[in-house]
């Protein structure tokens, strides 16, 4: 088992910069990067960020020049910085252990999902 715990979600105004880290434990062998998926209310599940521990990134379009992701290897630790947030980017903000040595933005790639953290964006 792999648990995955969030930190860092909040409320912000439209604007704003928000940093989400997400930290890994347990049977982490297996795990090869760690993505960020939102769900908004009323809305699917979606793919926002991933990285694998080999440094490669892959990023919705929407969120491309405003979203970092990065990793800290040794502390098996994700962090998805959020710049010049937009109110429909309100959603619980999940990390997910990536199970494919390469990018994927399909949900079924992701093993392992930590609780969610929400994230909301006010006018």
């Amino acid at each position: 088992q792999v648990q995955l715990v969030e930190s860092g979600g909040g409320l912000v105004q439209a604007g704003d910069s928000l940093r989400l880290s997400c930290a890994a434990s347990g049977r982490t062998f297996g795990v090869h990067g760690m993505g960020w998926l939102r769900q908004a209310p009323g809305k699917e599940r979606e793919f926002v960020a991933v990285i694998t521990w080999s440094g490669a990134t892959d990023y919705l379009d929407s969120v491309k020049g405003r979203f970092t992701i990065s990793r800290d290897v040794a502390k098996n630790t994700v962090y998805l910085q959020m710049n010049s947030l937009k109110l429909e980017e309100t959603a619980v903000y999940y990390c997910a252990a990536l199970s494919t040595r390469w990018t994927s933005r399909r949900l079924e790639d992701y093993d392992y999902w930590g609780q969610g953290t929400q994230v909301t964006v006010s006018s």
